[in-house]
């Protein structure tokens, strides 16, 4: 993988290389993106569509493999790929209105029904990792006999998402709502839960297993299972930021 400081030299320079093979006029670099550099662009036709060049980093290494297997089922719809820069020339949502600006109750709908429509098995051979390499990245050097456990009795696998919040799903024209910046790699269903729980931190506070119990059954996954990879996932977080979620789950 390349390092975070050549790939920031090298930005630049791939920026303009995508444009003139790609024939795109650049626009402003969206502002908030955090581990990619994403720009809207007209196409040679006058569409528009949004540039992306992704950050090296481990979780999202198959974020264009993704795209292609879900093509636009409920997610932006990739319109061209170079795998090896891991750029990305994808679908514009508009208006581009982020779901988190919509309640709470609202926000567990409609990412309870893109992640139903996520979850599907790729037909063998595909490139997708087992969710155990992204656990066993996090829990490197740490206790991971939590996620040991809960990977050793997952029952049902499919292709997840990972990082499906209400961040990351936005308004469009094609259909009401798309997920966008996938993380994809094949695991339990109910691992899925957490990354939107994660986001909901004063509910969550509040009731903690309430919380988790009713967005467990908008996704019709087993409420012990969401809780266990809550538990894990705030176990393994870095500092104090989420332990008093890892005491109030506790086994």
């Amino acid at each position: 993988m390349l390092s975070s400081a050549a790939w920031l030299d090298g930005l630049p320079g791939t920026v303009g290389e995508l444009e003139r093979r790609w024939s795109l006029t650049i626009g402003e670099p969206f502002s908030g993106a955090t581990c990619a550099w994403v720009a809207p662009v007209t196409l040679a036709d006058g569409r528009w569509a949004v540039l992306k060049l992704g950050f090296p980093h481990m979780e999202a290494e198959q974020e264009i493999e993704g795209l292609r297997f879900w093509n636009g089922d409920p997610t932006v719809q990739l319109l061209a790929a170079d795998d090896q820069l891991n750029a990305m020339l994808i679908e514009r949502c508009e208006p581009g209105t982020l779901l988190r600006t919509r309640p709470e109750e609202e926000q567990d709908v409609v990412i309870a029904g893109l992640l139903h429509r996520l979850w599907r098995l790729p037909s063998p051979p595909h490139p997708f990792r087992p969710l155990s390499e992204m656990t066993a990245h996090w829990s490197e050097g740490r206790d991971g006999r939590v996620f040991e456990e809960l990977l050793r009795t997952t029952s049902t696998e499919v292709l997840l998402a990972t990082d499906l919040h209400a961040g990351n799903v936005l308004r469009a024209e094609r259909e009401p709502w798309l997920a966008i910046d996938p993380k994809p790699f094949i695991g339990d269903p109910a691992y899925d839960a957490t990354q939107h729980l994660f986001n909901c931190p004063e509910t969550l506070r509040a009731d903690p297993l309430g919380r988790i119990h009713r967005f467990a059954d908008l996704l019709r996954v087993d409420r012990e299972r969401v809780r266990l990879w809550m538990f894990a996932r705030a176990a393994m977080w870095p500092g104090e930021d989420w332990m008093w979620l890892a005491r109030a789950l506790a086994p």
